[in-house]
């Protein structure tokens, strides 16, 4: 196996949902695996059955992985420092991913334009509170709509 890196996402419950939504915008292949799908016994918890224990979703030049956060801690996730970049080829891809996490319940919180630098960029809160980042670099072709 090569080495690689993924961006771990915990979130209190909502993680197979976050997940097949994001499967649903992004394409890509999912892997979902439940507490319930595993053998329980030698756990150092008692974890819900149905608590996502690892998912992972491959995209194209990346993937995210995550499981449900499993304490009563209440983790920030909106209005943190933390975002998803994803670089993409033109900007009416990232325009229609833009225009699928808004039409399932996000929101936008920068305009994607170009930017003073060259390059087209805009930012999207998800209905989870994830902030995606969009950017597509100046010498793509095309026009965005949005």
């Amino acid at each position: 196996m090569s080495t690689s890196l993924a961006t771990y996402i915990s979130l209190p419950g909502a993680t197979a949902e976050a997940f097949e939504h994001w499967h649903e915008v992004f394409g890509g292949e999912l892997n979902l695996m439940r507490y319930g799908d595993t053998p329980m016994e030698g756990m150092p918890f008692e974890p819900d059955p149905q608590a996502v224990a690892h998912v992972t979703l491959s995209l194209p030049g990346g993937e995210l992985a995550g499981g449900d956060v499993m304490d009563d801690k209440d983790y920030p996730i909106r209005d943190t420092a933390y975002s998803l970049l994803y670089t993409v080829e033109s900007p009416e891809l990232a325009q229609e991913l833009i225009d699928k996490l808004i039409s399932g319940g996000g929101s936008e919180n920068m305009s994607f334009e170009k930017a003073p630098w060259g390059d087209w960029y805009g930012q999207v809160f998800d209905r989870f509170g994830v902030m995606w980042a969009f950017s597509v670099e100046s010498g793509a072709s095309g026009e965005a709509t949005g």
